[in-house]
This record gives structure tokens, sequence and C-alpha cells, in this order.
């Protein structure tokens, strides 16, 4: 499954999303291109509920969104539900975080208002690839 080049323009232009494992919550993230995958990283990611999580169920979902108008209303959202990944790297993706991250393969993308063709129906992709586990890049 691969985004399209509309869907990473708009991961481009945000940095907040929700990480549902167990329980919701706000993450910073990344695309990362090599592995057309989202990476979610922080301080002290692998002592993290979120990150622990994932031992147990590799099924995540994130959802990006925001509203670009309310008069008229007009909101955009990317949803990927995908397969997560416990990475630990040398380094953290951002300053002040450390080399474990979650790395996200997208099995099922749903997009809605990201550019004006799918204003009205959205769009929604699915794929039978899996891959999960832990691996150091």
């Amino acid at each position: 499954m691969r985004f399209t080049d509309v869907e990473i323009a708009y991961m481009h232009t945000q940095g907040l999303g929700r990480l549902a494992t167990v329980q919701v919550n706000p993450v910073m993230f990344r695309y990362h291109p090599d592995y057309d995958a989202i990476e979610i990283g922080g301080r002290s990611m692998a002592t993290t509920r979120k990150f622990r999580n994932l031992a147990g169920n590799h099924r995540v979902t994130l959802v990006i969104d925001d509203v670009l108008s309310r008069q008229p209303w007009r909101v955009r959202y990317l949803e990927v539900r995908g397969t997560a990944e416990q990475v630990y790297t040398s380094a953290g993706p951002w300053p002040g975080t450390d080399g474990a991250i979650i790395r996200i393969h997208p099995r099922r993308i749903i997009s809605f208002g990201l550019d004006e063709s799918d204003s009205q129906l959205g769009s929604e992709r699915s794929s039978s690839r899996i891959p999960c586990g832990v691996r150091g890049t």
C-alpha cells in the first residue's frame, strides 16, 4: 500500500496526529519515504504505554486532521490503518527524542478533502501487505 503524492504532501504540512493502539494519544509524526511509512517518536518512547502496547497487538490507526474553514465548513483528514513495529535506531527523529520509534506500515488509507477532487466522496484504498516485528535500522 503506497501513499499518493497528495497524501504525502498533506502529511508534510501537518505535525500532529492521533495514534490509537489501545488508547488514543496525540503524537509527533513524520513520513519516511524510504519505507513509505509513518514514524512516531518522542521522549523516552520505549517506556511509553503506546510503545509497550505494540508488544501485544501490532494493529494501529493514526488520524491526521485539520479544519481549513468553518464558513463554509471544510475539513481534511487522513486515516491510516496499519501494522506498527517497534524500531530502535541510534538517534531519535527529532531533537530531544530517543532512538525508539513506532513505524506504521499502511494497510488501509482513508482520506477526505485533501484536494478538490475528493472533497465530496473521499478516497479509500486497502492492501494485504502485513509487515510487523521488531528490527533496527
